[in-house]
């Protein structure tokens, strides 16, 4: 059996359902349920006994560690955080609660069960944190892309929490001897996405005759990673990964924002034939640029395929067209995740900084 925090959120319940997918190994799923959890992303496996949901914040180490003594994991990965690089200029506490104190008293519970084991299950147990290239700051055009040696340098709340993160599981693997592994991967997309992030806020936007908000001038590059690929990647991490190791997980897919709203924008109206008059290009609305706003991030993910022999399956062409035809086909739980706090936080965020 297997822990896996924030398993109710984007890439968290992904992971889950790939999981089951692909093995026959239970799943404990302890997930806060903030605004960005949401167990309608599990609903196909609602009756599947192998996915044990337990309500519950990571910080909360008495919790934690009942579950620890009562279902005996051995692995533990760890999703759970706030994500998202604007709420943290807004709001940065949280980040500072889940991300640092959060993975702090995690990491302690994980230290003091993982004691308790028999010499041979406290060699096979793994504690992976997941975490973002964020944290390594931001390239020029021209700098090479980054390694898992690159120097930390994160520019907002978001990352910097992150940040600490990382250093703390690495200091629980020097210091006590945790065998734990880091991932660090790049933007991801696909289903199951809050529409705060580019991609699904530009489909659900366009969608409803809605201006599609541009940072700046929309020139900022990310490398872009297909949600199902990070998946692969971190179980094979996972099976294979060298404790106390990071590795890089990109998707070689590097490109500026502006032109992924121009790619949405042209697959959706090829697959809907919309909108009826104009181009959904036309609610395009550059928005004062965010502080703190990096140029470029990318990925160096040589160490993964040559260690691990992982490479991504999806191209960004296929992944795109895949993810917007899942937006397509699940109206309705778009329509369930924009309450009113959500279309609250686009008003404050976006549209009352138009230029």
């Amino acid at each position: 059996m297997i822990l896996v925090t924030g398993g109710a959120g984007f890439i968290g319940s992904n992971f889950i359902l790939d999981w089951l997918s692909q093995s026959n190994e239970s799943v404990i799923n302890l997930d806060k349920l903030t605004y960005a959890g949401n167990l309608q992303n599990l609903v196909t496996i609602a009756d599947d006994k192998r996915h044990i949901f337990v309500k519950g914040d990571i910080g909360d180490s008495g919790q934690v560690a009942r579950l620890m003594t009562e279902y005996q994991p051995r692995a533990i990965i760890n999703f759970a955080a706030e994500s998202h690089v604007d709420r943290s200029i807004l709001g940065p506490e949280a980040f500072i609660q889940t991300n640092i104190v959060g993975t702090f008293r995690l990491l302690e519970t994980a230290h003091a069960y993982w004691k308790t084991l028999n010499q041979a299950d406290k060699h096979d147990f793994r504690f992976l944190h997941v975490s973002t290239d964020e944290v390594y700051g931001s390239l020029t055009e021209r700098e090479p892309a980054f390694t898992e040696i690159h120097r930390y340098q994160p520019s907002s709340p978001y990352s910097a929490s992150k940040a600490s993160s990382d250093h703390l599981v690495n200091a629980y693997h020097r210091t006590f001897g945790l065998p734990t592994l880091i991932t660090n991967c790049s933007n991801n997309y696909g289903p199951y996405q809050f529409p705060e992030k580019l991609i699904p806020l530009m489909i659900t936007n366009a969608l409803a005759d809605k201006p599609l908000p541009i940072y700046g001038d929309g020139k900022q590059v990310r490398d872009w990673l297909y949600v199902s690929d990070h998946c692969s990647a971190l179980r094979r991490v996972l099976e294979a990964g060298k404790t106390g190791e990071t590795y890089n997980i990109g998707g070689w897919n590097e490109k500026p924002n502006i032109e992924i709203v121009h790619t949405v924008c042209a697959l959706l109206k090829e697959m809907t034939g919309g909108p009826a008059n104009g181009d959904y290009r036309d609610l395009i609305t550059y928005v004062k640029d965010r502080p703190g706003h990096d140029t470029r991030y990318a990925i160096d993910a040589r160490k993964i395929e040559h260690e691990l022999d992982w490479k991504p399956r999806e191209t960004f062409e296929t992944g795109i067209c895949k993810t917007v035809q899942w937006y397509l086909d699940n109206q309705d739980w778009v329509a369930s995740v924009q309450t009113g706090a959500y279309r609250d936080w686009i008003e404050s965020n976006y549209i009352q900084q138009r230029q």
